[in-house]
């Protein structure tokens, strides 16, 4: 394998409109990209037009990873007839992980019907400052036990259909006042208070077998005293084998404020790689994600070390790809699941745990 299909294995990108545009198809066909990123507007026309998207994907790579933010709550790309689930702080204020893991789980069948191989969630974020611009009710509790119950929960409800789930986002963001998409946030609390309360989630979606995890571009100076840990070797390398998590670590999105008012996307792809990050999200610019590919393929030819690096993140990306099923059903299937009885029965659920 050359150094350019090596690392364009480890990149999932954006791209514009609701068909997939030929120079992304071209990218995936020649390994120049591992799968893509959906957002709001390439899912415009509903179910069957998803699913046709998808089918154009798969086309081009088999088995890719092909992924979505279906949160719930505020964060849900796929609108209705898909499921619209509440936000995870009303998920679990219903007191019922059985239930929680049952709406994931009819979440993951239409995610699977239309193509979507994994899901960006859940946020296992705890959610303990108040001016949180970012978080809020997307996680499910400002108590780490909870949040910890339920996560675990959500994701056996999206891996039991085939889907990967990618939980977010690790260490934690829950303890920040300012916004990734914007700004480098900090946390700064102890080593100890991180073990007790942000990490707690995480060890709970781990001990469940969780394939993926998604890194937050924040820093913890009790971890690493000036790099988010998207970038740093302490958090993904280090603190990630102290849990024992040997799945596929995904890097946010490296166009987020954060890291891109700092770092330039060649320099952030390649310290990510090297920190410990096993795929990266470069969500909006083909140029972005060009430039991304040419510096991770220079940097694997000029280093051995790195090219060891990137062939190690290639078999964990290889991993997580292997242990997905879901594929685009037919049309027929499709209008039968998304929007169907079992849907339509956990939404009546939904409902009436909102309403009791």
């Amino acid at each position: 394998m050359n150094c350019e299909a090596l690392c364009g294995g480890l990149l999932i990108g954006g791209f514009q409109g609701t068909s997939l545009p030929e120079s992304y198809s071209r990218s995936l066909r020649l390994g120049r990209r591992g799968g893509a990123i959906l957002f709001r507007h390439n899912v415009l026309e509903g179910p069957l037009q998803v699913a046709a998207l998808a089918r154009e994907v798969h086309s081009a790579l088999p088995s890719p990873l092909l992924g979505v933010d279906q949160e719930g709550g505020r964060v849900a790309r796929l609108r209705a007839p898909f499921l619209q689930v509440p936000a995870m702080r009303r998920i679990a204020s219903f007191g019922d992980p059985s239930l929680a893991e049952t709406i994931a789980k009819t979440v993951a069948k239409e995610l699977a019907a239309v193509g979507c191989t994994i899901n960006f969630a859940p946020v296992l974020d705890v959610d303990t400052c108040r001016s949180n611009p970012v978080i809020g009710d997307r996680a499910f509790s400002p108590d780490a036990a909870i949040c910890a119950q339920f996560g675990a929960a959500w994701i056996r409800g999206l891996e039991s259909s085939g889907l990967l789930a990618a939980p977010k986002h690790f260490p934690g963001h829950g303890d920040t006042a300012s916004d990734s998409h914007v700004e480098l946030p900090v946390v700064h609390q102890s080593r100890e208070r991180l073990e007790r309360v942000e990490l707690v989630p995480f060890r709970a979606a781990i001990a469940s077998g969780v394939g993926a995890m998604m890194t937050a571009h924040v820093v913890y100076p009790a971890l690493d005293p000036s790099l988010p840990a998207t970038l740093s070797k302490a958090i993904c390398t280090e603190l990630r084998e102290h849990l024992g998590f040997q799945g596929m670590l995904l890097s946010d999105d490296l166009e987020m404020g954060a890291v891109a008012n700092r770092w330039p996307i060649a320099d952030a792809a390649v310290a990510a790689v090297t920190a410990g990050c096993d795929a990266l999200l470069v969500c909006h610019g083909e140029d972005a994600q060009e430039a991304a590919l040419e510096a991770l393929a220079r940097e694997a030819e000029r280093s051995p070390a790195f090219a060891a690096r990137c062939r190690q993140a290639c078999a964990r990306v290889h991993v997580a790809r292997s242990r997905v099923v879901a594929k685009p059903a037919s049309d027929s299937d499709i209008g039968r699941i998304v929007g169907g009885d079992e849907s339509r029965l956990v939404a009546v659920q939904i409902e009436t745990k909102l309403h009791s």
